[in-house]
């Protein structure tokens, strides 16, 4: 069993495929690709992975070194005539795997690919005539309609692996400090899942802790989906006889956010850092040194405007960002500033523990007007009156900005009304050039 963004042993379809085969021997290999991750998200899958070790008394092997020469060097070292995975639907990926199931097959041993990330595998939920969704309404009605699985327990192993089996050791980095483990993980949904019913009217305001915080406990498959969307059921259920609630209802379309954005990486992988909107996309940026000194200023969160800095500053603390806060500092950089989205996605997937391809790049391209929302041409947010709406009090925004009500504080870089108006004229040049 090849363990990658699966560090669980719950609902763990591959393990369970593995398990019915007889021993399985646990592997993790430390990929040389893993150079290019956030240290933020290097910490976190390296207690995860010294969780998911403990659980099955410390016999995950640790191997060093591109997969497509170490698996089957290991399958051949260890006798294994399949290694069993979790497909993986990412560009790198798919890459990886096929080189992989290439090598492997040359020594008669089989890549056997089962379950997913996702609730749904991507490339599952498609129009009538079998296109791809480019809008979320349409493609969460259709995610409902298809389905999936009930959940599944943890399978009855027999290990072969550490210490019989060399191991190389574990990658090295610092720890992240909690929350990096399976049990701590479904120790944070059962706290969250009572309070589940005000997730609606709360979920958007930063200085209340109102979201369940299993970003990256998703990302890392600490948790499956499925796990949570089968509580949320039967909460619902619990709770409201008629159907979901509002909060249960509004979670599940988080959820499926999450794997809609999968979908259009699955079918178009080019968006990682391509518009998937290629008209939007020429729309003239900024990108000279006084641009890079902006970013610079927004990167630090000292931008004068406060709750874009307090968002800045969260994240560089934190390793973590509330999502209406992500949304209003990723406008700020595109609308306000007119800089690429590029820059903003690749700042953030070096931070953010919950990094994840799919839905980092594609929230910055909704944001950007480049990707999936259906209104893009004059979604630009107001920060101030955004703070406004979802940090009345100012609570979130002292948290973070201590020097907030002092001298010290600058005045905003740029004047919102100003650069919202450039904003227009840049978009309006964009999609009338492209008639």
């Amino acid at each position: 069993m090849w363990f990658r963004r699966d560090l669980r042993l719950a609902d763990l379809p591959a393990l369970h495929a593995a398990a019915a085969e007889g021993e399985v021997v646990p592997l993790f290999v430390v990929d040389p690709a893993f150079a290019h991750s956030g240290a933020p998200r290097q910490q976190f899958m390296r207690s995860a992975l010294a969780a998911l070790d403990e659980s099955m008394d410390r016999a995950l092997v640790y191997r060093h070194g591109d997969p497509m020469t170490v698996v089957p060097a290991f399958a051949a070292e260890v006798g294994a005539t399949e290694v069993h995975v979790t497909r993986d639907y990412g560009p790198y990926g798919r890459r990886r795997d096929a080189a992989v199931a290439s090598a492997l097959a040359t020594t008669g041993v089989r890549l056997v690919g089962t379950g997913s990330p996702y609730a749904v595998q991507p490339g599952s939920v498609a129009k009538g005539d079998g296109s791809a969704y480019l809008v979320f309404t349409p493609f969460s009605k259709t995610w409902r309609q298809v389905g999936w699985d009930a959940p599944l327990g943890v399978p009855d192993v027999h290990w072969h692996g550490a210490p019989a089996v060399p191991c190389e050791g574990p990658p090295t980095s610092e720890r992240w400090p909690s929350g990096a483990s399976e049990r701590e993980a479904l120790d944070r949904w059962d706290d969250f899942l009572p309070r589940v019913a005000d997730y609606a009217d709360q979920r958007d305001l930063p200085a209340v802790d109102a979201t369940s915080r299993l970003s990256a406990a998703l990302r890392w498959g600490l948790v499956h989906p499925r796990q949570l969307l089968a509580d949320l059921a039967a909460s619902a259920n619990i709770h409201d006889t008629g159907g979901d609630s509002r909060g249960h209802t509004v979670f599940t379309n988080e959820l499926a956010w999450r794997e809609f954005y999968a979908d259009v990486l699955f079918r178009r992988p080019e968006t990682a850092w391509a518009p998937l909107d290629q008209r939007i996309g020429a729309m003239p940026v900024d990108t000279d040194a006084a641009a890079r000194a902006r970013f610079d200023r927004w990167a630090a969160g000292a931008t004068g405007v406060p709750i874009v800095d307090a968002g800045m500053r969260q994240l560089l603390a934190t390793g973590w960002m509330h999502n209406r806060v992500r949304m209003l500092v990723a406008s700020f950089l595109v609308k306000d500033l007119h800089l690429p989205w590029q820059w903003g996605a690749r700042h953030f997937m070096a931070h953010l523990v919950d990094a994840d391809l799919a839905s980092n790049q594609h929230g910055w391209q909704w944001t950007a007007g480049t990707g999936t929302d259906a209104a893009p041409y004059f979604r630009i947010f107001n920060p101030f009156t955004q703070a406004e709406r979802f940090d009345p009090t100012g609570e979130y925004r002292h948290t973070w900005v201590a020097e907030l009500d002092t001298a010290d504080y600058p005045a905003p870089m740029v004047d919102h009304s100003v650069e919202r108006d450039e904003a227009l004229r840049r978009y309006r040049h964009a999609t009338v050039g492209s008639r």
